[in-house]
């Protein structure tokens, strides 16, 4: 086996521009498909974290069937004891309970629908990024009057900080129509359309007397220390918060679309992969079947001295693995230096938008367990899988017709 290293790490060099353009084909393959996962698991991190992060909450709990219609008359009205369990939780890092109901919003100038959120300013600024994205005006200071709007429908309505603005709802319980006259005290912008236009935020409990509500609510938005158990639809805090009608679910519930967008980050992957290293594939195998015209008269001479196929076949197999050997190592150090740079600086992208979110114009790489461990090995067997065909024509050689041969 040393004899047969030896001489596939002499035969690799006999031509060295050849065997460098090869090993240099491999490799960026390599750091080029390192870098796409990176760059693909760290745009779906940011889109995660936008969705989550920004307002709606890494997990939620409400009533059953609530998501899905958004009825005001699906509350909780005991969230007292969901908060107990809330705040004994060591893995919860903050939570704040909501009224969530459809209304109408208008101005001296213009009118226009959206969601009325009640919040509690505390908890609020705890789990949601809605006080760091005040632009205009200030949070709540404790004015049951107090009224946040986004940008986007500060211009539809016309108004500017002070101003009048009624809000108008259906109390709970098939209640009549509510009326409470507000005074903006704050604009916000997240960057996310949804919000920016049809979301409005005041006081938990003038939101609460104007439902006609004692006490409750519709959600209880949850952030956890870790990201990950949001994700996890057997974590026992979920099990303990759903009884009966009220379910506690992460965001892969309320967020389908990114879901789905996680789930296809294996295919993807898989795919720039095949393209990849189909391209590669092609260049050992030219590379091999160059090596071998440019030997074959030895080839002639060594079947003619008794060598056996099966060594020609090892020793091809082995200049493939000298080969990938040296690629893998060059395309991990292109490849990680490539990623960790980009890590910490990002790659612009430009920014664009994908279900009302607007991600950010430079994105981080994520370093992962398997871009340096299975990539590398996924390349070593693909290298040596191409080669097969190139050592089984060594092996079939036949030696009267390549000893009349020399290149």
């Amino acid at each position: 086996m040393l004899l047969t290293f030896r001489l596939a790490y002499r035969n690799l060099f006999r031509n060295t521009r050849r065997t460098v353009l090869t090993c240099l084909l491999i490799s960026c393959s390599l750091a080029a498909l390192m870098l796409v996962d990176g760059l693909i698991i760290g745009m779906l991190k940011v889109m995660v974290d936008t969705t989550t992060k920004t307002f709606a909450g890494e997990a939620q709990v409400h009533r059953q069937g609530f998501l899905d219609s958004f009825d005001s008359d699906l509350y909780m009205s005991d969230t007292k004891s969901i908060e107990a369990v809330l705040a004994a939780d060591k893995r919860v890092a903050g939570y704040s309970v909501r009224t969530v109901t459809g209304g109408m919003i208008s101005s001296a100038n213009n009118m226009t629908g959206g969601l009325i959120y009640g919040v509690s300013a505390d908890r609020e600024a705890g789990v949601s990024r809605l006080k760091e994205a005040i632009i205009k005006g200030k949070y709540f200071t404790g004015n049951e009057t107090e009224i946040l709007i986004g940008e986007d429908m500060a211009d539809l309505l016309e108004v500017k900080l002070g101003d009048r603005l009624v809000a108008t709802l259906a109390e709970v319980d098939g209640g009549d129509l509510s009326q409470a006259l507000f005074r903006l005290s704050g604009i916000f912008r997240f960057g996310m359309r949804e919000i920016d236009k049809g979301l409005v935020f005041i006081p938990l409990d003038k939101s609460r007397e104007i439902l006609g509500m004692q006490d409750g609510g519709h959600e209880v938005a949850i952030q956890f220390f870790d990201a990950t158990d949001a994700a996890n639809p057997d974590l026992p805090l979920f099990q303990k918060l759903s009884d009966g009608d009220i379910e506690a679910v992460g965001w892969p519930d309320f967020f389908p679309q990114i879901q789905a967008m996680v789930e296809m980050v294996d295919y993807a992957t898989l795919i720039v992969g095949i393209v990849l290293f189909l391209l590669a594939s092609f260049g050992v195998i030219n590379s091999m079947f160059m090596s071998i015209y440019e030997r074959i008269y030895e080839f002639g001479v060594v079947k003619a001295i008794g060598t056996q196929p099966k060594q020609l076949v090892q020793l091809i197999l082995m200049e493939a693995l000298v080969l990938g050997l040296f690629s893998v190592i060059l395309g991990l150090l292109l490849g990680g230096l490539s990623s960790y740079y980009f890590s910490i600086h990002g790659m612009a992208i430009g920014e664009f938008e994908f279900e009302g979110i607007n991600l950010a114009d430079r994105i981080k790489t994520e370093l992962t367990f398997a871009q340096f461990i299975n990539f590398p090995i996924y390349v070593l067997l693909l290298t040596i899988a191409a080669s097969i065909y190139p050592a089984r024509f060594a092996a079939r050689i036949i030696p009267s017709v390549a000893l009349q041969r020399s290149l």
